[in-house]
């Protein structure tokens, strides 16, 4: 009897662990200044870049540059990072903030609503480790 109350205790534990973890959202949204990530630069306003060029970790078929914002560090130590964002082996230019801020987020807003974006689990992408740094991936 004591086997019996000891797997259904452990199935328990282990649905309880589940639940907890699949609650779990974070929304984190463009125009958030916690959201690193993708940006879809279309008819927006030409960025002001970090660097000139963009940068490719690991050489593959041409295929076209993206545009990301991240956090401070994230572009010098683009190598230990590119995986988060899943564009190792891309072309990369990473915005600066400023411009992210100040011209995107306000163009972005007028072209999509001040709401656009803003959602559940899955917008802003997590990755945060905690710390309130959504990376976008799309």
């Amino acid at each position: 009897m004591k086997t019996i109350a000891f797997i259904f205790g452990t199935a328990a534990l282990a649905c309880a662990s589940l639940a907890s973890a699949a609650d779990v959202g974070v929304s984190i949204s463009v125009g958030d200044p916690n959201f690193y990530g993708q940006i879809d630069i279309g008819s927006m306003p030409q960025p002001r870049l970090i660097y000139p060029q963009p940068l490719i970790i690991q050489r593959g078929a041409p295929v076209a540059p993206v545009y990301l914002r991240v956090p401070p560090g994230h572009a010098k130590h683009w190598d230990k990072h590119c995986a988060e964002y899943r564009a190792c082996g891309r072309p990369v230019y990473f915005v600066q903030d400023d411009w992210y801020e100040n011209v995107y987020v306000p163009t972005y807003r007028e072209h999509h609503g001040p709401d656009h974006g803003h959602g559940g689990p899955g917008k802003g992408h997590g990755k945060g480790h905690g710390k309130g740094h959504g990376h976008g991936h799309d």
